[in-house]
C-alpha cells in the first residue's frame, strides 16, 4: 500500500504554472515545489512535465537541477523521473561508486517482478546505450559478477506454484555447499537466480525447518567479502521485502551521520508502491514511528519533501 497522498485528477498546466512561479521568482520557493510534486503520482508527474515543456520550452527536471542543491535536489530529481528510468538511473550510479553499490542492482532484480526488470533493462538501453548486463560486468569481477549478471539477466517466473520436492531438495544442496563452505558454488547461483520467488521461498522455508536457522543465519557475514554479502541481500529481497527494506531504512537513520542516499532511495521508489507496509513494520521493530524519525534525523525542505512523500506534513 502506498503512503503518497495524491488527488485524482490536478490540472498539469495549472501545477506547470505553480511550478513556474515557485522557480522562477525572487528565490526558489522549495515549499510550493514540494506542495505540488509531493502529492502527484507517476502518470501526474509525467504530465505536469510534459505541460511545463510545452509552455515553457524548457525541461522541468533540469530546472529542478539548476534552481535546487544538496539532498533536496537529488530527492527531487529522483522523484520527477518515470519509474522505469529512475531504477536505470539508480543502477548506472551504484556501477560508478568505487566500489559497487551492489544492493542497488539486487533490489531491481530481486523485488521487482520480471517485467518490470525487464522494462528497467530496457530503459537503461536506451539512456546509455549499453545493456545493464553489460556494464555489470564491466564494473565487477570474480564471484559478484557472475551472481549480479545472472540476477539481472533472468526472467523469473511469477507465478504462486511450488514444487515441494524440489524445494526439499534444493534446500539440500544449499546447506551442503554452505557446509562445505563452497560459498560461490554455481548451483547456489543457479538456484537463486532462476527460481520463481514463491519457489525460493518454499526452498529457504524447508531449509529452516530442516536445518533449525534461516539459510542468511548460516552464510556467516563477512563484511570483506562483497559477493556473499550480496547473496545474504539477494535472498532477503527476495524472501520478505518489507522486511529488507524497514532494515535499510533503520540502518540509514542509525548510521552516524546519516545514510541519505540509501534513505532517499527507498522513499521515493517505495511511496507509490508497499512504503505504508514499510512504515508498519518499522514502527513494530522500533517502537516508533518512522515519520517520527525521519523529521528527527534530516533538516529543511528535504526533510519536508521526505515527510510529504511518506504521507504526513510537517
Amino acid at each position: 500500500m502506498a503512503s503518497l497522498i495524491a488527488p485524482d485528477h490536478p490540472s498539469p498546466v495549472s501545477d506547470a504554472e505553480e511550478i513556474r512561479k515557485a522557480v522562477k521568482g525572487w528565490g526558489t520557493d522549495e515549499k510550493t515545489v514540494i506542495s505540488i510534486i509531493g502529492h502527484r503520482n507517476a502518470v501526474q508527474r509525467k504530465l505536469i512535465r510534459q505541460a511545463y515543456e510545452e509552455i515553457y520550452q524548457e525541461d522541468l527536471i533540469k530546472c529542478f537541477e539548476s534552481e535546487l542543491t544538496g539532498h533536496l535536489e537529488k530527492a527531487v530529481y529522483r522523484w520527477m523521473l518515470d519509474p522505469v528510468d529512475r531504477e536505470a538511473v539508480l543502477a548506472n550510479v551504484a556501477l560508478k561508486q568505487s566500489t559497487t553499490d551492489y544492493p542497488v542492482i539486487v533490489e531491481l532484480a530481486c523485488i521487482h517482478s520480471a517485467d518490470e526488470l525487464l522494462s528497467v533493462k530496457r530503459a537503461y538501453q536506451a539512456r546509455y546505450k549499453h545493456s545493464l548486463e553489460e556494464d555489470l560486468a564491466a564494473h565487477t569481477s570474480d564471484d559478484l559478477r557472475k551472481l549480479l549478471v545472472a540476477l539481472v539477466g533472468t526472467y523469473r517466473y511469477e507465478g504462486d506454484e511450488i514444487n515441494a520436492r524440489l524445494a526439499n531438495s534444493e534446500a539440500t544442496v544449499l546447506h551442503n555447499a554452505i557446509k562445505e563452505k563452497v560459498l560461490n558454488h554455481e548451483e547456489i547461483i543457479r538456484i537463486v537466480s532462476t527460481r520463481s520467488k514463491a519457489q525460493l521461498v518454499a526452498t529457504f522455508n524447508r531449509y529452516k525447518d530442516e536445518y533449525g536457522n534461516s539459510i542468511t543465519k548460516h552464510l556467516v557475514d563477512d563484511p570483506n567479502n562483497q559477493y556473499l554479502a550480496a547473496l545474504r541481500t539477494a535472498i532477503r529481497c527476495i524472501n520478505d521485502p518489507i522486511k529488507y527494506y524497514e532494515k535499510v531504512v533503520r540502518n540509514a537513520i542509525n548510521k552516524t551521520g546519516t545514510d541519505e542516499d540509501a534513505l532517499t532511495r527507498v522513499i521515493v521508489t517505495r511511496a507509490e508502491k508497499d512504503m505504508q507496509q514499510i512504515k508498519e513494520r518499522y514502527y513494530k521493530r522500533n517502537s516508533v514511528s518512522l515519520d517520527h524519525a525521519v523529521a528527527k534525523d534530516t533538516s529543511g525542505d528535504y526533510k519536508q519533501l521526505l515527510l510529504t512523500l511518506l504521507g504526513k506534513e510537517d
